[in-house]
């Protein structure tokens, strides 16, 4: 198994904590990070859903705090296209693009292999109409500043998107100069 996996299974069972003071993780949240400060072969992402918030680690150090919302309040995995539910699971980045839209949209790999298998089960238990899909264009991006969604949507945790993971602009300009295509991203609950 190589150290991805591992470190990926480890930050599965560990939450954020041991900060000595609350400064230090504010610290986390403001910190800015240009792409000649961390070394992007390093980097994974941790998106948890409950306390909507992405890590950004390297290697074993956490770097960096992102607020994230999502696209529903139910915090349940993904299940099939149309829930607006963010899938749960490892991914990777399959694409990064400037956006319109969204100022930066970086695509998942979803639904990947895992994310069928979970799909076909709950069609075979009898969950989902056999003509159900379950998805896909899942991403990380940011507000839809045209639609008069704004930054304070993520400040305040309002779920807006389809499915995918937003991220104020800067923050996802941020990101975006960081990652690499291929950087593993954990989303739980």
């Amino acid at each position: 198994m190589n150290r991805y996996c591992l470190l990926m299974l480890l930050m599965l069972t560990v939450t954020v904590s041991g900060f000595t003071n609350k400064g230090e993780e504010d610290k986390l949240y403001t910190v800015k990070l240009q792409p000649g400060d961390i070394d992007p072969n390093k980097i994974f992402l941790l998106v948890d859903k409950s306390d909507y918030r992405m890590y950004l680690y390297e290697d074993v150090t956490l770097r960096k705090i992102y607020k994230v919302t999502f696209g529903n309040r139910d915090q349940s995995d993904k299940r099939q296209e149309g829930d607006r539910l963010t899938p749960e699971g490892t991914f990777h980045i399959l694409s990064k693009r400037v956006d319109k839209l969204w100022n930066r949209f970086m695509l998942l790999d979803y639904p990947n292999e895992d994310s069928w298998n979970k799909f076909y089960d709950l069609q075979d238990a009898g969950k989902l109409p056999k003509n159900a899909s379950p998805g896909g264009g899942i991403g990380i991006h940011g507000v839809e500043w045209n639609s008069g969604i704004r930054d304070n949507y993520v400040e305040g945790r309002i779920n807006w998107t389809l499915g995918c993971v937003s991220m104020k602009n800067s923050d996802v300009s941020e990101l975006y100069d960081l990652i690499k295509v291929g950087t593993p991203v954990v989303i739980r609950r």
